[in-house]
């Protein structure tokens, strides 16, 4: 799936989650839609830009005016997906007492959201060429991305007092992250990844005690 910027998709959708930026061209919204609807459900490989436009009801050349080629449709279409994720995410933890409670309900619901999403569980499970070779092999900016949104995250936290002054929010958040990609990318035999009491149970045994900064050395 190629990128038109060396921008990623990930932080292109972290940005419009940050900055709430919505979609004022209602054609375009439409297309993005029908676009989500038809991948859903045949694929993407196996969908091209009539059976979009057909499902949108506009014509082919209207949908190449929004989108030149369909790997363009597609980048937008996962972008909206991950923004989406974001939106969710930061609702999830204002449910939560405590930081070390964020931390938990954070890492449960960011699996759900992800696995759970038709478009991007299906391409995670079905088609993983077409989304992980570019999230994932990205000479790590995926990671980066999303340790950025995590270390924000943390970082309210510390300014709060919830966590201590002397935490190394960058590292925790990339542990945090690289954790729960793990948990993406590979299937456990172990843990039972739609069990929320076992995520919370992982969460709790190895991701809250990050939030504890590390002894120094004598």
């Amino acid at each position: 799936m190629a990128t038109s910027s060396q921008e990623s998709v990930l932080e292109r959708a972290y940005t419009d989650a940050v900055e709430r930026v919505d979609d004022a061209d209602e054609t375009r919204a439409g297309i993005l839609e029908a676009a989500y609807e038809q991948f859903c459900r045949m694929g993407i490989q196996r969908s091209t830009m009539e059976d979009v436009a057909r499902r949108a009801g506009v014509s082919r050349i209207t949908v190449y005016r929004r989108f030149a080629t369909k790997d363009a449709l597609v980048e937008q279409v996962v972008r909206r997906e991950f923004r989406r994720y974001f939106d969710r995410f930061l609702i999830d933890i204002v449910r939560a007492e405590t930081a070390a409670d964020r931390v938990v309900l954070g890492f449960v619901s960011s699996l759900h959201a992800i696995r759970n999403n038709p478009l991007i569980g299906g391409l995670i499970s079905a088609e993983p060429d077409l989304l992980v070779s570019s999230l994932i092999s990205d000479g790590g900016r995926t990671v980066a991305t999303v340790r950025q949104f995590v270390a924000g995250q943390l970082r309210q936290e510390q300014r709060a007092g919830n966590v201590p002054d002397g935490l190394d929010i960058d590292f925790v958040a990339e542990m945090m992250v690289r954790v729960s990609a793990s948990f993406l990318a590979i299937p456990s035999h172990l843990i039972d990844l739609d069990d929320d009491e076992q995520l919370a149970e992982v969460a709790r045994r190895f991701l809250v005690p990050m939030l504890e900064p590390a002894p120094s050395p004598e």
